[in-house]
């Protein structure tokens, strides 16, 4: 486990809505009731952030989707260097009139609309109790090096701030009241000050156990028994048959999701917005409005200088 002041991103979570219906989606769309963070909750979550020497995330569900983006975007630029914010999105059709916003607010975007069947995602919705029964001293080993927890992001949601972002998700779904108080400095917690949480949510989760991936395009979500007991009345994913019983059996998957990895994957989300992506200095990706065909004719043939020159075009 990392402690939070080691990751590179805290994520604000804006909401939990989305237009999509992914397999075993992180934030287990279809099966909780959305949220829309008010700008009074987003404000106290930038707040907190200001001195957290690393990157401040925007995400969802698809964040592009709240009514107040443009003004979390204001809010959030005014505290917060460009530099140091990321917008992770699927671009969604008709928002596309966002993209100057997202420009001047955002040094790094994450794009990745779930359009490629090898988008994978871990069950989530099959529970670590379930698959361990009483072999404790394997479950909390597993636990402990999740990569979840390894990889990716703490995060704030309505409920408070997460050691993890797949477990704040998972205290919406359960109505499990046990995140942190959002103040400042409250990123400076260290794995001893977990215990509650994982003792809470991560007993109820997937993703840390040798279990078989999904692709995202499939949209059916795998859910452990008793998991499926606790929500088969409020969830309208499994109300609409978009799920499967596991059977709580191992699998080994070591299939990796190449569209991480795929540059001309994401370049193609950001064309529907009008922009173009250019690797920077941490090794993520900085967008820019296209808006000139002389500069666009020049990154193809790779004479393209760095930001500099298309200044007054890139802000």
């Amino acid at each position: 486990m990392r402690s939070l002041r080691d990751m590179e991103t805290i994520q604000i979570e804006i909401t939990n809505a989305c237009m999509n219906s992914c397999s075993n989606c992180t934030r287990l769309v279809g099966h909780s009731s959305f949220y829309f963070m008010s700008m009074s909750q987003f404000t106290q979550a930038v707040d907190s952030l200001l001195e957290f020497p690393h990157m401040v995330g925007m995400m969802g569900g698809e964040p592009l989707l709240h009514p107040q983006f443009p003004e979390f975007c204001d809010y959030l630029h005014s505290k917060i260097p460009k530099e140091r914010c990321g917008l992770w999105s699927c671009f969604p059709e008709g928002k596309e009139h966002y993209r100057d916003v997202i420009i001047r607010t955002f040094g790094h975007v994450f794009l990745n609309d779930h359009t490629r069947d090898d988008v994978l995602h871990a069950p989530i919705l099959v529970s670590a109790e379930e698959i361990c029964g009483n072999d404790y001293a394997s479950m909390w080993y597993l636990i402990d090096h999740c990569w979840v927890q390894n990889m990716w992001s703490a995060s704030i949601n309505p409920n408070g701030g997460f050691f993890c972002e797949v477990a704040a998700a998972l205290s919406l779904l359960f109505d499990i009241k046990v995140g942190w108080e959002i103040k400042p400095n409250w990123w400076e917690k260290i794995p001893k000050d977990f215990k509650e949480q994982m003792e809470s949510l991560c007993v109820l989760c997937g993703c840390a156990m040798p279990l078989k991936k999904r692709t995202s395009v499939e949209k059916i979500d795998d859910i452990s028994p008793r998991i499926y007991k606790a929500i088969k009345n409020t969830s309208s994913k499994i109300k609409r048959g978009l799920y499967e019983i596991h059977d709580l059996k191992c699998y080994n998957d070591m299939r990796q999701p190449a569209t991480y990895k795929d540059a001309r994957y994401r370049a193609i989300i950001a064309e529907r917005y009008g922009m173009f992506l250019v690797v920077n200095e941490q090794g993520y990706q900085t967008p820019y409005l296209k808006r000139s065909w002389h500069v666009n004719k020049n990154i193809q043939e790779g004479q393209y200088d760095g930001p500099s020159q298309i200044g007054q075009s890139a802000v």
